[in-house]
């Protein structure tokens, strides 16, 4: 893997995903990484705007050339887990850690908006640089969005790119069509009555009709959508109970549901709270039944996969471009991408055991080699997509 990206910016990008990477913010409370955003966005002679979704940043280039405007995203929050590795850059807050990228992502696209300040004469249209929060469940695109981010710009299309340890280092993926499943929640209170252990039959166990439940929802994945479309239903938590021979008086559940076509997910609330009712009838049980629509279906516009896969064969070569498997995992780029023409992609992080940990673990960590070829799409996509995208 080469590239032809001046040491001093390799260096530089490295460094800023270091000091993000020790320094971890949640969602909507990312105000020092915003702060370094901003203040680098403006060195760099771009119009900046401060606190679009809370904490979000926005850096504008125009140019006085005719051309499209474009958006390139970034995400920059942490998570809620405990670091376990030990590197000198590992996380100095305890609990919270970036463990999927983030902190990768926020330091590639400012290296490429270096590079596009530096090379602003070759610029068309305009291009805005996106720093958004709370991709981490909390839909920070969603309150972009609805901040009208999209429109007070006046963006056309939109790009974005993810880190993934299970591709190698520096190799783009791309999909067309449904890329990151939908994410939703359900949060359940199953209400029986409580009683000694020793007399069952004097008690309504909610324990029990919360096994039968968690057994019972699986007959919606493989009973009642088409086999041939992916969708899962997982029970995440459960709590209930203080001892050994008590039967509470309630348990609650909590889970998450996931799907790849609109219909299927727009299903998914009734069947379930169908079982749900079913076996708390049956048991003499009452409920409550709450279903969260959080994230839609990643969708990538074929035109626009389609372009920026051609031109990362022609940036980087056709050997360090993929067709990319569709995945489980729930993106908030969503809500961009349910707005305007987009392409979301994979960028491969993995080069040994180290880097290959999944996202979202403790020991997750990446091949900084890597981050040199999400500023050299970026960039390009600066560049180009203006004055050439469909």
């Amino acid at each position: 893997m080469t590239t032809l990206l001046p040491r001093d910016l390799i260096d530089e990008v490295i460094a800023t995903r270091r000091d993000l990477h020790a320094q971890p913010e949640l969602g909507f409370e990312e105000v020092r990484t915003a702060g370094i955003v901003a203040t680098r966005l403006r060195s760099y002679g771009f119009e900046v705007h401060e606190g679009i979704g809370v904490t979000g940043v926005v850096g504008v280039a125009r140019s006085e050339r005719a051309g499209k405007t474009i958006m390139l995203r970034a995400d920059m929050d942490a998570l809620p887990l405990p670091e376990e590795n030990q590197h000198a850059y590992a996380s100095r807050v305890p609990g919270k850690m970036h463990a999927c990228g983030h902190d990768g992502h926020v330091a590639m696209l400012l290296g490429a908006a270096r590079l596009v300040a530096e090379r602003r004469k070759e610029l068309a249209g305009t291009v805005v640089f996106c720093f958004q929060p709370a991709e981490e469940g909390r839909g920070g695109a969603k309150a972009m969005v609805e901040a009208g981010m999209l429109e007070r710009f006046g963006i056309e299309r939109a790009y974005g790119l993810h880190l993934f340890s299970q591709l190698p280092a520096g190799v783009l993926g791309f999909r067309e069509g449904p890329f990151y499943a939908s994410s939703d929640s359900i949060e359940i209170r199953i209400e029986g009555h409580g009683g000694h252990g020793a007399a069952p039959h004097l008690s309504v166990d909610p324990i029990l009709v919360a096994a039968e439940f968690i057994t019972s929802v699986q007959k919606v994945v493989s009973r009642q959508v088409d086999p041939v479309e992916p969708a899962v239903v997982t029970i995440g938590a459960v709590h209930g109970g203080t001892t050994h021979n008590v039967i509470p008086s309630s348990v609650s559940l909590l889970g998450t549901v996931r799907a790849f076509d609109h219909g299927v997910r727009a299903k998914m609330a009734e069947r379930i709270e169908r079982v749900l009712r079913g076996v708390c009838d049956a048991s003499g049980a009452t409920y409550t039944f709450d279903y969260l629509w959080r994230y839609p279906v990643t969708s990538n516009d074929a035109t626009q996969t389609q372009y920026v896969r051609m031109l990362a064969e022609r940036t980087l070569g056709e050997t360090r471009v993929a067709t990319a498997e569709r995945h489980m995992g729930a993106e908030d780029f969503s809500f961009f991408a349910e707005r305007v023409p987009a392409c979301y992609f994979m960028l491969g992080s993995s080069s040994d055991a180290r880097t290959s940990y999944p996202h979202h673990h403790g020991k997750f960590d990446i091949d900084e080699a890597a981050l040199a070829t999400g500023v050299e799409i970026m960039t390009a996509l600066a560049l180009d997509a203006p004055s050439h995208a469909p």
